[in-house]
């Protein structure tokens, strides 16, 4: 019987505007921003267990987030938050 024993999400998630909008680079970086302090407030919120590795902000307002998280609560994360 297979069964497993840690595991967690890796992501990389890209927050910004679409492009049709034409918002100037610091109103689309603001409102990234925003999205980006509610994505991490949501994640508190209900207890996800994460890490942040990168958020680089680009000229262009858009904010890139490379994020490890827990997948699953019932199921160990091991060496992967070390």
């Amino acid at each position: 019987m297979k069964r497993v024993k840690s595991a967690c999400i890796y992501q990389t998630l890209c927050f910004l505007q679409k492009p049709e909008y034409n918002f100037p680079p610091a109103t689309a970086l603001e409102m990234n921003r925003a999205e980006y302090a509610k994505y991490k407030a949501d994640m508190d919120k209900v207890g996800t267990r994460y890490q942040i590795l990168e958020e680089p902000e680009s000229p262009d307002g858009s904010i890139t987030v490379k994020v490890r998280k827990h997948y699953n609560k019932d199921i160990d994360v091991g060496e992967y938050f070390n």
